[in-house]
């Protein structure tokens, strides 16, 4: 086991003392975040994140594709800057690959911007971008694509953009 994993837990600080030594197995990065929820309230915090980066990039790479420039060529110019990100790193590869399968599927993003959007709601908060790409997401789950790696938002714009980024 790599102990990779970033653990967000809630609860009280004693009962996370007492269970440190079991997260450490799991991961490096583990915080108590709150009360009992907010490990929950963490998690769809970081999709939040996660969603609206792949957004970004999708967008970049559809953007600059289609206005002329290579796309492997701009992530590869990003990667250097003040855009670099594991998204752009990881993410913006398979978009310009084509390869969708799942490292983690469309269908649990989903679930987990329902969560965050239910929550907004409740709470009386706007995430409008959330919503967005929540809507991407949908239309990829349109296209039978639940099962597809969350990369592959970017086919819901290369759609609507009737451009592709790759050569298929």
């Amino acid at each position: 086991m790599n102990a990779t994993l970033s653990i967000m837990v809630g609860g009280e600080q004693k009962a996370f003392d007492t269970a440190r030594p079991l997260f450490e197995v799991l991961g490096k990065n583990i915080t108590l975040v709150g009360d009992s929820g907010a490990g929950q309230t963490c998690k769809v915090a970081n999709q939040i994140i996660v969603a609206l980066n792949i957004e970004a990039v999708s967008e970049a790479l559809v953007f600059a594709s289609k206005a002329g420039a290579d796309p492997a060529r701009v992530r590869q110019a990003l990667l250097g800057g003040f855009a670099s990100s594991k998204i752009l790193e990881v993410h913006g590869e398979r978009m310009i690959e084509g390869s969708f399968n799942p490292g983690f599927k469309i269908a649990l993003h989903q679930k987990d911007l329902n969560l965050a959007l239910t929550g907004a709601k409740e709470l009386g908060v706007a995430l409008p971008n959330t919503e967005n790409a929540q809507n991407l997401f949908d239309e990829c789950a349109d296209q039978g694509g639940e099962n597809w790696d969350h990369s592959a938002l970017i086919k819901s714009l290369e759609m609507r953009s009737s451009h592709s980024i790759r050569n298929d």
